[in-house]
């Protein structure tokens, strides 16, 4: 379903976030995830994608399979790092004969292996460049849907930790918008404050597509960590830290209970806050997901599919 389908029928989007398995072993354990999760009946599912070839066809074959197995709705990633035109070209012709309606346009990091690599060289500087790129390939009608690919792009509430200059990273979001996004999904964060001020920021600027959170719920210490390396600059509020400290030394369980109570309250003060959807990053596991569900009081995310918000009606009337 197109997104901006998508956008018109639920009030409020709730999505989640996988990555492609590298083994049969994990291959299973996400798909029993998978299983658990399908039953909320997602607004969306999307599928994390390495730059370099690192899992290029690990990322097609999983979004595949979840088109052609599962009623999800799947979204693949797509980077401007390590590509060449004809590369994304081959790409969306791909996706495009799959079926699959949307993609989420990324600037992406350079791999592992290669981090000297030279982004000089990549035809898509910037996630602008890729959203045009994506944009001129629906024009050019080679997808089934007459509108062609619906485009998401990514927002940081707490800063690009490329671009200190707060000013300048709003001016490229606004040039992802006005180059054809059709929707923003965030990145992690902890400070809902971050967030409405994010949105807010981005009003000003006179960006008008919908704007989906991105939660990630703590479930250990070690898992904490490594988000901080990953999502370079992630704050981690002193009231999040307080209720960890509280946890006793190597109590796995009360760390995930803590961040599962705390990602609860941030999604239930942002509902207040008339946010306009949820987006999971989900590490390949159900359980905290399935109890922020049940601590919200949801049965599937069918309880938000009411009469849209007129910014959303607005993007569905879009041409």
């Amino acid at each position: 379903m197109h997104i901006q389908d998508i956008l018109a029928r639920y009030s409020t989007t709730i999505s989640f976030e996988f990555f492609p398995p590298k083994t049969q072993e994990t291959s299973e354990a996400l798909y029993g995830t998978i299983a658990e999760l399908e039953t909320f009946k997602p607004s969306f599912v999307s599928v994390t994608y390495g730059a370099g070839g690192s899992t290029r066809e690990l990322t097609h074959d999983l979004v595949v399979r979840l088109k052609e197995t599962t009623t999800l709705d799947p979204i693949p990633h797509l980077t401007c790092v390590c590509h060449q035109a004809p590369e994304v070209e081959a790409i969306l012709e791909r996706y495009a004969t799959a079926g699959v309606s949307n993609i989420l346009a990324l600037g992406g990091d350079p791999p592992r292996d290669k981090a000297n690599y030279d982004r000089s060289q990549d035809a898509f500087q910037h996630g602008a460049d890729l959203v045009r790129f994506i944009r001129e390939f629906n024009e050019s009608g080679r997808h089934p849907d007459a509108r062609g690919f619906g485009i998401g792009v990514a927002g940081f509430p707490e800063g690009h930790p490329a671009t200190p200059n707060r000013l300048k990273e709003m001016e490229y979001l606004k040039a992802k918008v006005d180059e054809g996004a059709d929707y923003i999904v965030t990145q992690l964060f902890f400070s809902n404050e971050d967030f409405l001020d994010f949105r807010d920021r981005c009003d000003l600027a006179g960006i008008r597509v919908p704007i989906i959170a991105g939660i990630m719920p703590i479930t250990s210490k070690k898992g904490m960590e490594r988000m901080a390396d990953l999502a370079a600059g992630a704050k981690f509020p002193a009231k999040l830290l307080r209720m960890l400290d509280r946890c006793p030394d190597g109590d796995a369980a009360a760390v995930e209970r803590v961040g599962v109570h705390y990602a609860t309250q941030q999604c239930a003060e942002l509902l207040e806050r008339g946010v306009r959807g949820f987006h999971f990053y989900t590490l390949n596991r159900s359980q905290a997901t399935r109890e922020i569900y049940a601590n919200l009081g949801l049965r599937d995310t069918e309880t938000f599919r009411q009469a849209p918000s007129p910014a959303a009606s607005a993007v569905a009337s879009a041409p």
